[in-house]
């Protein structure tokens, strides 16, 4: 019986992940939870055989939660789910750590072959994902400008691509305005960039958003 935490800031999500995985059979959701500060501190004081986890959560986002459980837990199984498409986030969080990247757009029965194959000791990489990591290889000095990120960065950065405006991204990652506005500056600083319309234009360019 592969034992699984869930952990997504949707009640509905979970509840439908749970429906979907425990019907299989083979599957137990031993844990869920709508933080991902209380997800670490479960996995710290017990066992699971697959974490499977959402990027957006308020507080520590799941990009943080990856980062800390792969340091403490590098054998624990990450599989992410995200509303987020593959070409935004997967290789970066592959690189992170992560067994497996899937949207929630996802059919059913992949879900359930993905926890399977992470369970397993393998990743599960979709051909699309597996090409754009076989595109990175070599070529660390030509590496474009929003790599140069953190993944916090990363976040905030194609939410204001997204045209969220401060006071909204503070609202969705429960972070005050003042924080927010601290990452922009950096981000600008980093990507050499003016203001957010640059910022946009670029992320349209490098196809980041839709």
């Amino acid at each position: 019986m592969i034992r699984i935490l869930i952990a997504d800031d949707h009640a509905i999500v979970r509840q439908g992940l749970k429906q979907i995985l425990e019907e299989s059979g083979k599957m137990r959701v031993v844990a869920e939870f709508s933080s991902g500060v209380d997800a670490l501190h479960w996995v710290y004081r017990n066992d699971c055989d697959v974490v499977l986890l959402d990027i957006s959560m308020p507080g520590k986002s799941g990009i943080e939660v990856l980062k800390q459980l792969h340091s403490e837990k590098p054998k624990l199984p990450i599989l992410i789910l995200s509303i987020y498409p593959e070409d935004q986030y997967a290789v970066r969080l592959i690189k992170a750590g992560a067994s497996g990247y899937l949207t929630k757009e996802t059919a059913p029965e992949i879900v359930v072959e993905a926890v399977h194959r992470i369970a397993g000791g393998k990743r599960y990489i979709s051909q699309t994902v597996a090409e754009m990591l076989a595109n990175e290889i070599g070529v660390p000095d030509g590496k474009p400008l929003h790599e140069t990120l953190s993944n916090r960065e990363y976040q905030i950065f194609l939410m204001i691509a997204s045209a969220k405006t401060v006071s909204e991204i503070a609202d969705a990652l429960a972070l005050s305005v003042k924080t927010i506005s601290t990452y922009r500056s950096r981000i600008l600083e980093k990507m050499n960039m003016r203001n957010n319309a640059e910022l946009m234009h670029y992320a349209i360019e490098m196809r980041l958003t839709r």
